[in-house]
């Protein structure tokens, strides 16, 4: 096996794209009518196509705690100009708290997906739709970022200047093409913010608080979910997006105590989703939306 420099297709890869070319064999992921339904706009799935990448994320850049930001007033939330003593990955006053492990995620998925678009390139296909992003811890600090999807090839004689993703099904697809719309990219947001449990916050989370609102919580909560959608969206602006569907919004939070009696609490969010451009300028669709109706 040649050595490979983590550059274009791996050896195996690029073996598996041989062997395509060889048998003719067409392999899918879609479901029947996903197949059906990309097959009615013109487009004919050419192969399964996969790209993945197993990073060492040893460093999370977070050299402190939450209270620190409490005191400072520093917020997280660049562009936003919002203070308070949640730390948002994005911030940009000096204090980032999960900005390296952010940028490390942001990097495992984008290289997953670009070796997938490498797959489907080297198969002379125009996209891929159904694209599925997924991570696996593989201990040590270890994680498998995958992206699978299936390619599609459209039966004209003009190429697109790029190869398009994206996670919508199929039918989905067909009906946006049918609307006037094409997906360019499958695009997503991240962010991890931290907070210190302060003496508000214990109080209010306490066993004797009854039923009240912990608004430490549900400010950690709203500032990493807000940041993660502004980062979506700076993402989809950077495909070149009139218009974006977000297909998925995630939320994490996990306990830290970086001292004894010291409790700080971590979020993660993540949205994922697909940008849009359109096709056409009239105020109306160039035909009607396809409807599919599955028979079972």
């Amino acid at each position: 096996m040649a050595q490979w420099d983590g550059q274009g297709l791996p050896p195996v890869a690029a073996e598996r794209i041989a062997r395509f070319a060889r048998s003719g064999l067409r392999t899918s992921l879609l479901t029947v009518p996903g197949a059906t339904g990309v097959q009615t706009i013109g487009l004919d799935p050419v192969g399964e196509v996969m790209g993945c990448i197993v990073e060492h994320i040893g460093w999370s850049g977070f050299g402190g705690c939450g209270y620190v930001g409490g005191m400072l007033g520093i917020g997280g939330f660049s562009g936003f100009g919002l203070g308070g003593p949640t730390i948002t990955s994005s911030g940009s006053r000096g204090i980032v708290g999960f900005g390296p492990y952010v940028d490390a995620l942001f990097h495992g998925y984008g290289t997953a997906l670009r070796r997938m678009v490498d797959e489907a390139s080297a198969m002379d296909a125009d996209g891929v739709v159904g694209v599925r992003l997924s991570v696996s811890h593989l201990g040590n600090n270890n994680r498998e970022f995958v992206a699978l999807g299936t390619a599609v090839r459209a039966r004209c004689q003009q190429r697109p200047s790029r190869v398009f993703t994206t996670d919508l099904a199929g039918q989905d697809v067909a009906k946006l093409l049918r609307a006037g719309w094409v997906p360019c990219a499958a695009v997503y947001g991240i962010s991890v913010a931290v907070r210190h449990d302060d003496w508000t916050t214990q109080r209010q989370a306490s066993w004797g608080a009854g039923n009240t609102e912990v608004s430490g919580y549900t400010e950690l909560v709203w500032h990493v979910r807000a940041d993660a959608r502004h980062s979506f969206e700076q993402r989809a602006r950077a495909a070149g997006a009139e218009e974006a569907i977000v297909s998925s919004m995630g939320l994490h939070i996990s306990e830290i105590e970086p001292s004894e009696g010291h409790r700080d609490h971590v979020a993660e969010a993540n949205v994922f989703g697909t940008a849009l451009v359109s096709f056409h300028q009239g105020s109306t669709t160039p035909t009607r939306s396809l409807t599919i109706l599955p028979l079972r």
